[in-house]
């Protein structure tokens, strides 16, 4: 409603006090008062007043359900979509521990609604270890419920930890499930009948793509269903690798912070900084080591553990650093031997984590073109010039981490 149609809301109201004194008037001279047809604007009026009230009416209970939202604490409600993910309680965690991982993969909206319902349950002091299934977006009071009650831990999970190359990711798997290795080789094999888009299989660095699964296979803990196939775990894992992916949202992140790389090419450089690092603080910075050797300074990797998937996937016995020789370094039947062939490997070496991924689709920024393990906890340390290499190797000799 316009201030104008108010305003002649008001004026008939006036009109309407005139004519009643008008007609007081007639009735004291004995004239007979003329009527005017006003039944229309009384109705209009009327009708107007009722929008305003309304108006009034709906803005206010707007800006109370506004007012109110930001003294209420954010939760989902209910028990959540039909996405489930799992969720590993550790060892002496604290509701707020718990609460920040469950926001992380968005079981429920907010730590504080998870933290509040645990207060008010006596049962959340007695939350045992373990993995738990779990629907995305559920009430804090719902999730809750699951954490307390240990017969919904995960009995039947399959733990594949980083870093495994996919021969080492069968074996495990085939320990705990019963299914024999050769099955998932066999199910592995049909990479096109995996629901990987295509651009993960693209190179822009001149290099043949070679198909296979290995990086696709995402480290985690896996509920498996009753007596599963091979291709049922493993599209498990697969799809489990897109969904991380996917909210890393790692194919843009890569096109922004390392433009000119495919998806592809990061995702090796995931599973090289993942085989060489002793120490997640280290993945982004070896990320960037490899990156500045490949792209920029087009030397060779000269990685020890690409020549050792070469030999796995070779079926030959791998090899500590100490134990390799000059002529492992010069072996030209191994395609993965970047002392002697430049650029990335044809194929990821290993199944990286999520902080691997995230190292590689956005590291520090640095000029290094080497590192060595100095300490025992793995910490490496890094350098731009050969001098400075040297200078590192001699402390990790001194910390007795290399001869």
């Amino acid at each position: 409603m316009t201030i104008d149609d108010l305003d002649l809301a008001f004026e008939d109201r006036a009109d309407k006090g005139r004519h009643r004194r008008g007609y007081r008037k007639a009735a004291a001279s004995g004239k007979k008062p003329k009527r005017k047809g006003n039944g229309g604007k009384t109705a209009i009026a009327f009708f107007m007043a009722l929008i305003l009230l309304g108006g009034l009416g709906a803005g206010a209970w707007y800006g109370f359900d506004r007012i109110q939202g930001y003294f209420t604490t954010p939760d989902y409600d209910g028990a959540g979509t039909a996405e489930k993910v799992n969720v590993e309680v550790k060892q002496a965690q604290t509701a707020t521990d718990i609460a920040n991982t469950l926001v992380q993969v968005d079981v429920v909206k907010s730590a504080k609604a998870f933290v509040d319902a645990a207060d008010a349950d006596v049962r959340s002091k007695n939350i045992q270890p373990g993995v738990y299934g779990l629907n995305k977006q559920m009430s804090a009071k719902s999730a809750l419920a699951i954490l307390v009650d240990p017969k919904n831990k995960i009995v039947n999970g399959v733990t594949i930890p980083e870093g495994l190359t996919m021969l080492s990711t069968f074996k495990r798997l085939s320990e705990q499930t019963k299914i024999p290795v050769k099955d998932f080789q066999a199910a592995a094999k049909n990479v096109d009948s995996f629901d990987i888009p295509p651009y993960w299989f693209e190179r822009r660095d001149g290099k043949k793509v070679t198909k296979s699964l290995e990086g696709f296979l995402f480290p985690d803990t896996y509920e498996m269903p009753p007596k599963p196939t091979a291709k049922q775990v493993l599209d498990l894992m697969v799809n489990r690798f897109l969904t991380v992916t996917g909210d890393l949202k790692f194919a843009d992140g890569v096109q922004k912070n390392r433009g000119g790389i495919s998806p592809y090419e990061a995702l090796i450089v995931a599973s090289l900084a993942q085989a060489e690092a002793g120490n997640k603080d280290d993945l982004g910075k070896i990320a960037r080591v490899a990156y500045n050797r490949v792209y920029v300074k087009d030397m060779p990797l000269q990685f020890d553990v690409t020549l050792n998937y070469g030999l796995e996937v070779a079926g030959k016995r791998t090899k500590a650093s100490k134990d390799m020789t000059q002529s492992d370094y010069a072996d030209e039947t191994n395609k993965y031997n970047t002392h002697l062939f430049k650029g990335l490997t044809p194929t990821p070496i290993d199944n990286p984590g999520k902080q691997a991924l995230e190292g590689a689709m956005d590291p520090p920024a640095g000029g290094w073109l080497f590192f060595v393990a100095i300490d025992a906890q793995g910490h490496s340390a890094f350098a731009e010039t050969d001098a400075q290499h040297e200078a590192n190797k001699v402390k990790a000799r001194e910390a007795g981490i290399i001869n």
